[in-house]
């Protein structure tokens, strides 16, 4: 699984949103807040100050004007730098105490007041901001907490994600999904989960086992009749007054039976791979190679192709040689058998083997489909079963070593095997 598209890590991604939300939404809201305190409130509070104090003046000149802690007044007599100011609002952010100035002019005189507004600052941080990071604080803890929380009951979940991501197709132990691995957080529905799951390995592995004991059983079973209808049918060629359409029939059979033997060796072959794994040994690939070519000539006898092997270098490999000899096999006879006339060439490069012929070739559309069971080349009349270049697939996709076929109607077929980690010999040395 992918880091960061776990459930936990999605949890964690959620609630940091929600505390990154929170913060920003209450960083917002004390700046509207200390916009509203200034622009609002401080400047409605002159205004009103201003207007009550014209009110009373104009019915006692002795009425006295405002002085406080945080507001002063002035009449006809304010300092020099605040009698050049005209009649509104002014900031002023270049004197020791930041102010607002707000002068008021009626009757051909002036009031100006100035407000001290440092002091409303230090308001609204006592009574604004500390509580405000103390709810804060509560929220995200809150969320930290309930972060935990939604952890430990996802945990279980987890676990057995883990479980199922680690288990082995080949080796299938319903005992990993027993209750007693799970976290002890584990709610009824998860040990439910758990249980189900446990039952499905279960019959899986039934399954498995079946399929493999009758692929094992029906190659074997068939091997003894194959063989004795090939020996027959060697027997009937060599009998000298056997007609030309009788000959054609038996040599038919004969190459139909050796279809079914290579088939039956690849299902052993498969079952043995898939129970107990098989075996490396070093292996020379030209060897095997050189061995399949005259094997598949053997099959296709009669026909007028001719092979060629060209030998650059020689290749070494840690590998089943069964395994190598079915995938290089299975290639060649294909080769030969899509081929009625010309040539198969067959050539080993630095890291990989190279396989040419002049046959049918195929559509691209067609070839799109080739590795698909039961899917076979340019016609049925050319025999197989339509099984064994989807084996291909798999053995090459099992052991790492790519296949790549290229081909085109009418003029031939390009398939290509490497090797990566093959120990490479110049021939020529």
């Amino acid at each position: 699984m992918a880091r960061g598209k776990g459930v936990g890590a999605r949890l964690g991604r959620a609630f940091l949103l929600q505390a990154a939300f929170i913060g920003v939404a209450a960083a917002v809201s004390v700046f509207l807040a200390n916009v509203l305190l200034e622009d609002v409130l401080i400047r409605q509070a002159l205004r009103d100050e201003a207007t009550f104090f014209w009110e009373r003046r104009a019915t006692d000149l002795s009425h006295p004007l405002p002085a406080t802690l945080n507001l002063s007044g002035y009449l006809e007599d304010a300092p020099p730098d605040l009698a050049t100011l005209g009649p509104g609002f002014h900031e002023r952010i270049d004197t020791a105490r930041p102010t607002v100035v707000y002068v008021s002019e009626q009757a051909g005189r002036r009031l100006t007041l100035v407000f001290d507004r440092g002091s409303v600052a230090k308001l609204v941080t006592l009574f604004g901001l500390l509580p405000l990071a103390f709810v804060l604080l509560v929220l995200y803890l809150t969320t930290w907490l309930a972060f935990r929380a939604s952890r430990r009951a996802f945990s279980p979940v987890v676990a057995l994600a883990r479980q199922v991501r680690e288990l082995d197709p080949t080796a299938l132990h319903p005992a990993r999904f027993d209750r007693s691995r799970l976290p002890p957080a584990a709610d009824d529905e998860v040990q439910e989960l758990a249980d189900a799951l446990a039952r499905y390995s279960d019959r899986l592995a039934e399954f498995v086992a079946r399929e493999r004991q009758f692929t094992r059983d029906a190659s074997h079973e068939l091997r003894t009749p194959l063989t004795v209808v090939q020996i027959s049918s060697d027997l009937l060629l060599a009998d000298e007054p056997l007609s030309e359409p009788g000959r054609r029939a038996v040599k038919r059979i004969r190459r139909a039976t050796g279809d079914m033997d290579e088939l039956t060796r690849l299902f052993l072959l498969l079952a043995r791979e898939d129970e107990v794994g098989l075996p490396a040994s070093a292996v020379c690939i030209n060897d095997v190679v050189s061995e399949e070519l005259t094997r598949a000539q053997q099959a296709a006898e009669g026909k007028p192709v001719v092979a060629r092997f060209t030998e650059k270098y020689r290749l070494h490999l840690e590998a089943p040689e069964g395994v190598l000899s079915v995938l290089v096999g299975n290639l060649l006879r294909n080769a030969f058998s899509y081929t009625d006339q010309g040539e198969v060439e067959v050539s080993i490069d630095a890291d990989r083997v190279v396989i040419r012929d002049t046959g049918v070739g195929m559509a691209p559309d067609r070839l799109a489909e080739l590795y698909r069971p039961f899917v076979r080349g340019e016609s049925a009349r050319r025999g197989g079963h339509g099984v064994g270049l989807s084996i291909v697939r798999r053995l090459s996709d099992r052991f790492g070593w790519p296949v790549d076929i290229e081909s085109q109607p009418g003029v031939g077929t390009r398939v290509e095997i490497r090797f990566p980690g093959a120990t490479v010999v110049d021939s020529s040395q």
